[in-house]
């Protein structure tokens, strides 16, 4: 279990093992640190919706990750939130047209 770890996976493109490693990291974090794992977790789930064609699962994800992330910014553990902000951003304007081809997650 660890962020590194959960960090690596996400920027393979293996966002359900992401997702996995980091809520198991989410789960025994302290406090302060609980909504900036989860998310990096719904980040990690947001990819893998769009993946499946899943958009409202997508769109939801996108929302609570922006929420979670947007107290860290600009950066937090070594993460540049600023940066995934950006791309959760601009992955929620493809979602919105309707596009779940989302470029992959530079983190």
């Amino acid at each position: 279990m660890s962020l590194a770890r959960g960090l690596e996976l996400i920027r393979v493109g293996r966002y359900f093992d992401a997702h996995e490693e980091l809520e198991d990291e989410w789960r025994s974090a302290p406090s302060e640190e609980r909504d900036f794992l989860q998310g990096l977790v719904h980040v990690a789930v947001a990819w893998l919706h769009a993946e499946r064609e899943n958009r409202p699962g997508c769109e939801r994800q996108l929302e609570k990750a922006a929420r979670r992330l947007g107290p860290y910014a600009p950066a937090h553990r070594a993460v540049d939130v600023r940066s995934v902000l950006g791309q959760v951003e601009a992955a929620s304007a493809r979602v919105a047209e309707g596009l779940l081809d989302l470029l992959p997650v530079r983190i």
